[in-house]
């Protein structure tokens, strides 16, 4: 997932390693808390569509801290509607029968 995410973000270098795993730990236990989870939602997933809302958690996190607010902000956004998309569908949500 690591190269997965700094390879969209254009990033090369080691330097943030360790940050951006940190990153994409958040976004996994973040789309859970929006109860995005199963199989398919983890570190080392290999769905495109939770993929894709990882990197831009990471992305809008990243410019946050060391970037544009504005881009952040446009990052957040996207990220926001693709848990939200996430969060409705069954195949990303385990629903509860009680």
């Amino acid at each position: 997932m690591l190269s997965r995410v700094k390879l969209a973000l254009w990033i090369t270098t080691k330097d943030f390693d360790t940050e951006i795993t940190n990153l994409i730990g958040a976004a996994v236990k973040d789309l859970g808390v929006s109860g995005v989870e199963g199989s398919t939602v983890s570190t080392s997933s290999t769905d495109e569509i939770v993929i894709q809302a990882i990197i831009a958690y990471c992305a809008y996190q990243l410019e946050l801290m060391h970037g544009d607010l504005n881009r952040s902000n446009a990052f957040k956004k996207s990220y926001d509607e693709q848990k939200a998309q996430l969060s409705m569908s069954t195949g990303y949500t385990v629903w509860s029968t009680t």
